[in-house]
């Protein structure tokens, strides 16, 4: 079962790509204060996630942030060495990136997906996530991985 508005995120260790270094870093101490928006794909560097997702929240991270956002990170079941060289590309790093290499996190949540069978192994499920104090405070989780609506930038800025 999935993860749910009022629930606390699990606490696991994973590393980060914080201000364009990377850090080991527990989810407490990466969530405790303030407004967080967690937003995620199934993998750097694929088409929906470099064409649409993640350029959407590059351009709109200002926007996201003028409404109270402390943070934005973007959370994918790859290695940080993938993430960094995914968020240099698209000069995206002043966005954390957050790196679930094994799933833990995500599979913790309830919110991750198969993808066997386009030999993509399990990766995370598209999503948007605000995150207050540690706990869920709103959630859009997409239908298919192959689409960015309701976990767009644009999406997230009319919940905010």
């Amino acid at each position: 079962m999935a993860i749910s508005i009022g629930d606390k995120i699990p606490n696991v260790q994973l590393k980060a790509l914080i201000n364009g270094d990377v850090k080991e870093i527990s989810t407490q101490e990466l969530l405790k204060d303030g407004k967080t928006v967690i937003f995620a794909v199934p993998g750097a560097f694929t088409a929906t996630c470099s064409n649409d997702h993640l350029p959407g929240y590059v351009k709109q991270l200002d926007a996201i942030k003028s409404k109270g956002v402390n943070q934005v990170i973007c959370l994918a079941v790859n290695d940080i060495a993938v993430l960094k060289a995914w968020a240099e590309s698209n000069n995206a790093t002043a966005i954390t990136f957050l790196a679930d290499g094994n799933a833990e996190l995500t599979k913790l949540m309830g919110l991750d997906i198969d993808l066997s069978a386009v030999g993509m192994g399990v990766r995370s499920k598209r999503y948007t996530m605000m995150i207050e104090r540690g706990s869920v405070a709103k959630l859009q989780i997409e239908d298919s991985p192959g689409v960015c609506q309701v976990s767009s930038a644009q999406s997230l800025l009319q919940l905010l």
